[in-house]
């Protein structure tokens, strides 16, 4: 097997299970693809790009849609809320680290713990502030 984890894949959705989604990784493995990795609308046959997230010692692979490694992650989850906060008109967003996790993953289709710990990077930056509904963006 020529992959390793945290390596870019092709992924293509199979069926759903009670655990998540079966998939086909470069249209040669099958993995696994957990319910809690998925912050986006899935349907069989579509293609994904994913990464290899832990190859068990039994063989069989668990992929995730997001870079693996805490600093990829974090990048790409502070672009996310930095990109929202510009295409906000008011330059703010009504969701705080105290909103629930489905009003988070339901807006910024990322957990609220990913959500958290971006919010506090783009703080300990002084590009936001934190106000008790919302977040905005120090101008």
């Amino acid at each position: 097997m020529d992959l390793q984890e945290g390596d870019k894949v092709q992924l293509i959705i199979e069926t759903e299970t009670g655990l998540g989604y079966t998939v086909l990784i470069n249209e040669e493995y099958d993995g696994l693809l957990f319910r809690s990795e998925v912050f986006q609308e899935l349907e069989e046959n579509m293609e994904v790009t994913g990464y290899i997230k832990n190859i068990r010692e039994d063989g069989k692979i668990d992929v995730s849609l997001r870079p693996q490694g805490f600093r990829n992650v974090i990048d790409s989850d502070v672009n996310k809320i930095l990109s929202k906060l510009k295409d906000s008109r008011e330059g703010f967003l009504l969701i705080t680290d105290k909103s629930s996790p489905d009003a988070i993953r339901f807006h910024m289709k990322m957990s609220k713990k990913a959500f958290k710990k971006a919010v506090g990077n783009l703080y300990k930056q002084k590009l936001i502030m934190i106000k008790e509904d919302r977040i905005e963006l120090v101008k």
